[in-house]
């Protein structure tokens, strides 16, 4: 079955030809040379492009072990060019070669080689990945599935069960492909322990992980809750009675980051126009491997519409922060205090702008105030929305703001592509 990728997809014919090297990134098993080996080699067959002018090479195969030398790597593909038509270099797993970036920026200065790999594990996670190509890498990142192209899988499902399903388990490829509940299960669990963790362990060489674990745990008991270094530190002082330090906790966090596990949203004073560095919230990059890593024990639909519609904007390419607003409020007993209204995501994508809520339910007045009142104090004509995860119809009140249910803006183009 072919799952459609097609904002991934049209991301990398864009940089098609660009004199750059083409670098996907990702968590892994997240579809990296699914998205190069068919998807992108499909596109270029049906571009015209001649089988001996594309060039695949897949280093995982033990059958191209000895590719994995950057000399005969180098030599290999050297001589499968033909002629001085445009060849298009397709390497996957390209972290295998011991000196990859060397090899892969002599083509740099070869006028018909248009370069693509993918890289994973240890010794390729995204801080480094840039720096290797002397400024002319082009990095792409790719996801896990997003709830459209997870129902490009399951197209004849009624869509809200499938949304409980996709924020259950998440949008890993291989995940969705599969029907028993048990091996869904099996596979996320293995996978976080087994290749993520593992991952982190050896790229750092970290020596006691104890911590390390028990923070991914308390970050994915929390998802959406905003947090600092300190305030985790005395959260495991006080409950986990560690000693571990602030600065070893931020470390901890820039792995995870790193790693493509989490991701971090910081506030943003809309009416100062100014960041505010902590606290964050952390989101985490599959729902799926964030219910997993606590046995599925905390599924509340709540905390997980907020990530999903978290993960949805920043697959639409736009920088999410998370909105406060000060205002000016009376107390009971009469004085005036500043107080600071949330906004869950302030959205921005060049010279648009978009403020969104994410709410379970409108059901009563209070909860409309409660939802509104932070958009209402935002006095400039950006689009506002109200994200609710029950089937309600969309529309526009009164005051201009959109009640869209999740669904609908999961499977829309709100906020452009």
């Amino acid at each position: 079955m072919e799952i459609k990728r097609d904002i991934h997809l049209q991301r990398l014919i864009s940089r098609k030809h660009n004199g750059m090297i083409k670098i996907v990134t990702g968590l892994r098993r997240c579809g990296k040379s699914y998205l190069l080996f068919v998807l992108f080699r499909k596109h270029l067959k049906e571009q015209g492009i001649d089988d001996r002018h594309i060039i695949m090479v897949d280093l995982e195969d033990r059958r191209n072990q000895a590719l994995r030398d950057p000399d005969a790597l180098l030599a290999y593909i050297d001589s499968q060019f033909v002629d001085d038509e445009m060849h298009y270099i397709i390497i996957d797993e390209v972290q295998l070669v011991p000196e990859f970036s060397d090899v892969l920026n002599s083509f740099l200065k070869v006028q018909n080689a248009d370069v693509y790999v993918t890289g994973s594990n240890a010794k390729f996670l995204s801080k480094d990945v840039i720096t290797n190509f002397r400024g002319r890498g082009d990095e792409i990142r790719i996801a896990p599935l997003s709830f459209k192209e997870f129902m490009s899988v399951h197209a004849d499902g009624n869509r809200y069960d499938l949304l409980n399903e996709y924020m259950t388990y998440g949008g890993l490829p291989q995940v969705a492909l599969k029907d028993d509940v048990s091996q869904k299960v099996e596979y996320l669990k293995n996978l976080f322990t087994h290749t993520y963790i593992k991952d982190i362990k050896e790229r750092y060489n970290l020596q006691n992980d104890d911590d390390l674990e028990e923070l991914i745990n308390v970050i994915a008991s929390n998802i959406g809750g905003l947090t600092n270094p300190t305030k985790l530190a005395n959260t495991f002082k006080t409950v986990k009675h560690s000693s571990i330090k602030n600065d070893t906790i931020k470390i901890y966090l820039d792995l995870l980051q790193d790693a493509f596990l989490i991701n971090k949203s910081v506030r943003y004073d809309i009416k100062g126009k100014r960041y505010i560095d902590t606290p964050s919230k952390y989101y985490f990059e599959d729902l799926g491997l964030r219910n997993a890593r606590l046995d599925f024990r905390q599924i509340e639909f709540t905390h997980l519409l907020e990530n999903a519609i978290y993960n949805e904007l920043r697959l639409r390419g736009m920088s999410v922060d998370v909105g406060q607003v000060p205002v000016l409020l009376q107390t009971a007993d009469g004085k005036r205090k500043w107080s600071n209204l949330e906004v869950d995501f302030v959205c921005n994508k060049g010279y648009k702008r978009y403020y969104i809520q994410s709410a379970l339910t409108l059901d009563s007045q209070d909860k409309r105030q409660q939802e509104f009142s932070s958009l209402l104090k935002i006095k400039d004509g950006f689009q506002k929305i109200v994200v609710v995860g029950t089937p309600t119809a969309t529309y526009q009140n009164e005051d201009g703001i959109i009640i869209m249910n999740v669904c609908d803006f999961l499977m829309s183009e709100a906020g452009g592509k």
